[in-house]
């Protein structure tokens, strides 16, 4: 047996409470273990620890296993007692039996000498107030992201200086304006209504000189050219009017040079009270070049924006202050945190206890590009941007030799990065600002759809970038910022796209399954290209998805036109290649 491949420990992902009554037990092994038994029972069942009672424990099988690309992921819900929980697992494989403590592995003699101490795996205390809780809302939540400059004009008489015609043109500079504003998103509302969006996520919207506004030179004023505060209180009220939540982005981990606390040092060097607000490891300090050379800490490198010390007890009561700013005056419902693995852990522990004082069901967003269960243990975040989903989404199509298999793998392995919890809110995306837009991706509507399809049908909450309702093209950074064609819309040009959309995220809404935590690959069809997933439900009946991957046309199983949730490029009984078919089960 290959004991390198099994792996366990009572923390994080591994061992966990979903809620006051259940504990998640969950463990890694090699494919070579077969059957994998849990004994668990109360830690003082046989009295005190180091007593001379002899503790055996219930022994009971883990049934339920997803699999990795080099692991089996086993998992069982356990309903302690007494809130507290002892255990070891016994791994079979086709010749061997071990035994797993804490320690290390047992063999079944080592396990039966006389005198032995063991190290078992022990969860102390299933404490209501540890509990990993994020808002329930956020599962039943559909995302729309809006980069403000570029998503509509409301208000041509607050334009900067310089403004571009609105077009949808390639945009190949970086310090373009175009003159989107709050006022354009106000009147779009209804818009996002009918597509059936219930959550908005705006980049920033805070003055600062640049067009994404990410160099902050006021946290707690509206940059002037996209409207004033109470225009962006105005646009909260009116969305929360039609069920719709307002998510605002946070630039914590770097301001711009023009906020006054830089201003200050700069002019005062190290007498600033602000000095130590920032990273600075020089001075004076140079100008006019990155900042490789160390003289300050910024964000990549860039001169103009500097990085906050979250470390420092200032800057955090007045980043705090200013969410709570933010809160009352314009009632967010949720805060995303650019760069949110920089900021420091203290300062995400504050803001996490305030925000749930303030707001319980507050939403706590991170950017985070990577593994991030350090973030994700209850008492920072609540979820991170799903860029690994993306990626194992996205190659799945880019490796068209790749079998489905590496689909399901990949998927599993994204779910089981962090508990189900974090699952079930985790903010799941195929494009933003940041990267380049889908269609551009792809490079094909069909392959588009299905991607979508995928994204709809995932666990935790999907979000579309704007322009994505229209297949919106647009090639990375500055490019994936072009402006929304309002007026071809309007004529009805992309109606057979939005229309496309609205069916995603009607099924979406409608179908518990599609929001469900649960799911498995069931590979009922032989075509290696032919991904195949169920989702699962307590509420409804659950649901199937197949994306036809392959260059051939796949006869479908008989199913019943009723059952039939959504369908593209099915025809005569089969799934056409780049096909979609979603259904009842």
């Amino acid at each position: 047996m290959n004991l390198a491949a099994i792996y366990h420990r009572t923390s994080n992902q591994y061992c966990y409470p979903s809620n006051e009554e259940e504990l998640i037990v969950n463990i890694k092994t090699g494919y070579d273990v077969e059957r994998v038994f849990l004994y668990h029972g109360d830690p003082y069942e046989a009295g005190i620890m180091g007593g001379e009672g002899r503790w055996t424990g219930v022994r009971e099988e883990i049934v339920y296993k997803k699999r990795l690309e080099h692991q089996l992921w086993w998992t069982t819900t356990l309903r302690p007692r007494y809130r507290r929980n002892k255990y070891y697992f016994e791994l079979q494989g086709k010749t061997e039996t071990v035994y797993y403590f804490e320690d290390g592995f047992y063999t079944k003699e080592e396990m039966d000498r006389s005198g032995k101490e063991l190290s078992y795996f022990i969860f102390p205390w299933m404490n209501s107030v540890d509990i990993n809780r994020p808002p329930a809302w956020v599962n039943d939540t559909i995302w729309y992201q809006i980069f403000p400059e570029r998503f509509c004009k409301g208000d041509p008489s607050i334009d900067p200086d310089g403004v571009k015609e609105w077009k949808c043109e390639k945009i190949t500079g970086y310090n373009d304006h175009y003159g989107g504003d709050l006022k354009g998103i106000l009147d779009k509302l209804d818009y996002f209504k009918d597509l059936g969006i219930n959550g908005l996520y705006l980049t920033p919207v805070f003055e600062a000189d640049s067009n994404h506004k990410y160099n902050t030179r006021n946290y707690r004023k509206v940059d002037p050219h996209f409207g004033t505060n109470e225009l962006l209180r105005k646009l909260s009220d009116e969305a929360h009017k039609r069920g719709i939540r307002i998510m605002l982005d946070g630039v914590f981990n770097h301001t711009g040079t023009d906020i006054f606390f830089w201003k200050d040092v700069l002019a005062k060097g190290r007498d600033s009270e602000y000095f130590d607000w920032y990273m600075i490891n020089t001075w004076p300090i140079e100008q006019g070049r990155d900042t490789r050379d160390g003289r300050y800490y910024s964000f990549a490198f860039e001169e103009s924006m500097p990085k906050l010390n979250t470390n420092h007890p200032g800057v955090r009561k007045y980043l705090l202050d200013t969410v709570a700013f933010w809160i009352t005056e314009f009632d967010i419902d949720g805060l995303r945190l650019d760069v949110g693995n920089e900021v420091s852990h203290l300062f995400l522990k504050e803001l996490r206890s305030m925000t749930a004082e303030m707001k319980p069901d507050f939403y706590l967003l991170g950017e985070i590009w990577h593994d991030a269960i350090e973030w994700l243990k209850g008492d920072e975040y609540d979820s991170v941007m799903n860029y690994p989903l993306s990626t194992v989404i996205s190659n799945f199509w880019v490796y068209p030799e790749w079998k489905k298999i590496r689909f399901e793998q990949g998927v599993n392995q994204s779910f089981t990065t962090y508990m189900q919890q974090n699952n079930d809110v985790m903010f799941n995306l195929l494009d933003s600002h940041d990267t380049n837009r889908l269609i551009d991706k792809v490079g094909d509507i069909d392959i588009f759809y299905q991607q979508l399809a995928v994204l709809y049908t995932m666990p935790g909450s999907p979000c579309i970038f704007y322009g994505t309702e229209i297949a919106m093209e647009g090639g990375h950074d500055p490019d994936c910022r072009r402006c929304m064609p309002w007026d071809e819309i309007g004529t009805g040009k992309y109606d057979e796209r939005i229309g496309e959309i609205k069916k995603l995220i009607a099924l979406r809404r409608t179908e518990a399954p599609a929001r469900s935590r649960n799911f498995h690959f069931p590979n009922e069809y032989e075509e290696d290209r032919l991904v195949e997933y169920i989702k699962l439900s307590d509420k409804d009946r659950s649901i199937k998805v197949l994306l036809n991957c392959s260059k051939e046309s796949v006869v479908l199983h008989e199913i019943k036109n009723s059952d039939i949730l959504y369908s593209r490029k099915v025809k005569g009984g089969k799934i056409l290649p780049k096909g979609i078919l979603i259904y009842r089960i």
